[in-house]
């Protein structure tokens, strides 16, 4: 048996943050990993998926500038997409990621983790290892597969196929209308794949604004996706080269493939011998530490927060200072992961922190919502007057704050941390008055937005 301070299993994004860091404290850390070193993120989802979608969102902005528009000649190249989508995931190889390990003295096992005792890690067809501090569960979570009649025969894609495919499908049905699939919609739709978007809710990203659904639905329409809401799959059947999603009206949806993108199950087969649930969140409490097990600590998608990069990293932090005594404050929190700062990024990309005004008023909030158009602005012309796009925030009369941001438009992303520090640190409206932005920049939805609010 071999001893570490801390033994980390999984490393995704938040296993990375949290091994690097306790690494950097001068602790003696391994970090256990089964697959490539980087993750979901790295390889089948957050950096290919955005690959795949970013040189027909450059084009679309081009074509809507006069004098650069005229100088698009040529069609979306797929073949030197799905290149540079292979440069970007380095051909599925984690070579690149090794060296900061070494740096910052983690020692990596290949191999399949389980707990199998307290503090006792398992590496499979390997060795066994103890963790005299910690042991940190960074498992991450896979995509969920539910139980429709045929589906799992049918071999259907999830999110790992479809970042990765080395040729794009003559026709693909999506199962689901959330994230991942309207993004991979809008990306196999750029490639000229007919594509078929089937959601069960009433509407596509349906825990966003109403109106960002109804603008990425219609851009979706615009490209060429069929967009069925309100309908739930029924049966599903691969033959002939073709598979066939029959719902409950009785219509058939078909396509050369179907990608099932309907949510995503933590991983936790790693600690189901401890008598945790398979499938199921582990519970932490305020620092990321297990309910149940004082020298368990869970971070990123297995603990079911907030199953977004970002804050698995955020966590990650948090954690590691913890379990380091670098910082144990009582009163830290782990941040609420249905508030969290998140992008959906198609075109028009939707970048929302916060409450929505439902949600506001949902959890007792006097909300009112305050909208202006993302590129009616003098800065916003220069991506292309009229572009669809809003921008709303939500404002807390009570308290004079925002409690919640949606920006829907083109390339919005990066908009998205200045109203994530208004909200997080609850800077009052009428300071934010006297934070001027600069002119001419679409920055300036600010100004507009705090007019029409009534400063």
């Amino acid at each position: 048996m071999r001893s570490f301070d801390v033994v980390v299993i999984g490393s995704g994004p938040a296993g990375e943050v949290v091994a690097g860091r306790l690494g950097g404290a001068g602790l003696e850390v391994a970090l256990i990993e089964d697959r490539l070193v980087g993750g979901e993120c790295a390889y089948w989802a957050c950096m290919p998926s955005k690959a795949l979608l970013r040189p027909a969102e450059v084009l679309a902005e081009v074509r809507r500038i006069p004098g650069a528009a005229e100088a698009v000649t040529g069609s979306l190249d797929v073949a030197a997409v799905l290149r540079r989508r292979d440069e970007v995931i380095h051909d599925l190889d984690d070579a690149t990621q090794l060296p900061w390990l070494e740096e910052a003295g983690v020692v990596l096992f290949r191999g399949r983790g389980t707990v199998t005792a307290e503090r006792t890690v398992q590496v499979e067809g390997g060795e066994t290892l103890e963790a005299r501090r910690a042991v940190v569960l960074a498992s991450g979570s896979r995509a969920l597969v539910p139980p429709i009649e045929g589906l799992r025969e049918a071999e259907p894609w999830t999110n790992v196929e479809a970042t990765t495919a080395k040729r794009a499908p003559d026709s693909l049905v999506v199962l689901g209308g959330g994230v991942v699939g309207v993004e991979m919609a809008q990306a196999y739709a750029s490639f000229g794949t007919h594509v078929t978007v089937v959601e069960a809710l009433d509407r596509l990203i349906a825990r966003e604004e109403p109106f960002a659904s109804e603008q990425v639905a219609d851009a979706l329409r615009e490209r060429g996706v069929t967009v069925q809401v309100g309908r739930r799959a029924t049966r599903v059947e691969r033959a002939a080269g073709a598979v066939a999603v029959t719902l409950e009206d009785g219509t058939i949806a078909t396509g050369e493939e179907l990608l099932v993108a309907i949510g995503r199950r933590p991983s936790t087969a790693a600690v189901e011998a401890l008598g945790y649930e398979p499938g199921k969140p582990v519970d932490v409490d305020h620092q990321g530490r297990s309910a149940r097990h004082d020298w368990l600590w869970a971070v990123g998608d297995v603990n079911g927060i907030a199953p977004l990069t970002h804050m698995g990293k955020y966590q990650a932090r948090l954690v590691a200072d913890a379990i380091s005594g670098r910082r144990d404050d009582p009163a830290q929190q782990l941040a609420n992961g249905a508030l969290s700062p998140r992008v959906i990024f198609t075109d028009p990309q939707v970048a929302a922190v916060g409450h929505t005004l439902q949600s506001a008023r949902d959890a007792g909030i006097a909300a009112r919502a305050v909208d202006v158009g993302t590129s009616t602005n003098a800065g916003g012309s220069f991506y292309g007057r009229g572009a669809p796009g809003t921008a709303r925030i939500v404002i807390d009369d009570a308290r004079g704050v925002i409690a919640g941001a949606t920006v829907t438009g083109a390339d919005v992303a990066d908009f998205l941390h200045a109203f994530t520090i208004a909200v997080v640190a609850e800077v009052p409206l009428e300071r934010l008055w006297h934070a001027v932005p600069p002119f001419p920049t679409r920055s300036e939805l600010w100004l507009r937005l705090l007019e029409t609010a009534g400063l």
